[in-house]
């Protein structure tokens, strides 16, 4: 089995954008599109079947044996913004099952472009009350109370479930996350969407935000954005042929970030994705430069790319 070529899912928002060169050859035509994903069951792969359909026909040598369930336990997207995303928060597993039978929400962002002036808004500022923090989100206040930061190119920010964030606008940013849709709204500016105060507020952290988001060096050419129970993301630069090679007990997701080339006879190009099945065929990577995004479950760093 070769690695899976993931086409995008593709999502309109009232905050995206009109095209999404260059990282999808796609334009907009009504709505403008905020939101590509890749890992859902509904996503098309390159062999003309859902990535649902491959995954319902050999579930353990596409996702792995110790998989439990039927879909792919992360997803991964890409996110187009003009306008602040509504500030939100997400619940953790326990909250997410007792609530909606659904995973809760931790998730991390890997910056790929960004205006001068682009932010996201992670924490508060200073600590609250609930009963503040309702006030503030009916008033229109928790906007000015969110902690709002400068977002830049390459940097890489880690979410915990239950986290009050926003993304500003001006960005594209390459998202993973538990595979789960459970969002709490808490403010959207005025545009006519159902908010989730009472689930919000309920798992909300009403204080600053602390997460240390320093990238480790792990290898010449190959730096840990982050890592936590649930994931991990690293930025892998390749100089060279290279070989793609299945880790045996599990999947792993694959982005091309910059430069071209093929993979498994394939050319590639920025915003080009695959899942790397768990058991498979050793494939090659054929380019002069290239970067790629990798993520996976665990901790360990990954030997998928073999230089």
């Amino acid at each position: 089995m070769l690695p899976i070529r993931l086409l995008p899912r593709l999502s309109h928002r009232p905050w995206g954008v009109r095209s999404l060169r260059p990282w999808l050859e796609v334009d907009a035509h009504g709505e403008p599109l905020g939101e590509a994903w890749f890992t859902d069951n509904r996503t098309d792969t390159g062999d003309g079947r859902t990535l649902g359909d491959i995954i319902a026909a050999d579930r353990a040598r596409v996702l792995g044996a110790q998989v439990m369930g039927d879909r792919c336990p992360l997803l991964m997207k890409l996110l187009f913004t003009t306008e602040r995303l509504s500030i939100q928060v997400h619940p953790d597993d326990a909250y997410g099952q007792a609530h909606h039978q659904s995973l809760g929400k931790t998730e991390a962002w890997h910056v790929l472009s960004a205006t001068d002036d682009a932010e996201v808004g992670l924490g508060l500022t200073a600590p609250t009350t609930p009963e503040a923090a309702r006030e503030a989100a009916r008033s229109g206040a928790l906007e000015h109370q969110v902690d709002w930061r400068r977002a830049q190119v390459g940097d890489t920010f880690f979410v915990p479930a239950g986290t009050i964030h926003a993304i500003g606008g001006g960005l594209t940013i390459v998202e993973v996350q538990e595979h789960s849709d459970v969002t709490y709204r808490l403010y959207d500016y005025g545009r006519p969407r159902e908010l989730h105060l009472e689930h919000g507020f309920a798992v909300a952290t009403l204080d600053r935000y602390t997460v240390d988001n320093t990238p480790t060096m792990l290898a010449p050419n190959r730096t840990l954005l982050t890592t936590c129970p649930y994931f991990t993301m690293e930025r892998v630069r390749v100089r060279q042929a290279t070989q793609v090679v299945p880790a045996g007990d599990e999947y792993q997701l694959l982005m091309a970030l910059e430069g071209s080339g093929t993979l498994a006879g394939e050319p590639f190009r920025p915003g080009t994705a695959w899942l790397v099945p768990a058991v498979g065929d050793v494939t090659d990577i054929v380019t002069g430069d290239a970067t790629f995004l990798l993520a996976y479950r665990g901790v360990a760093p990954s030997r998928v790319l073999r230089a």
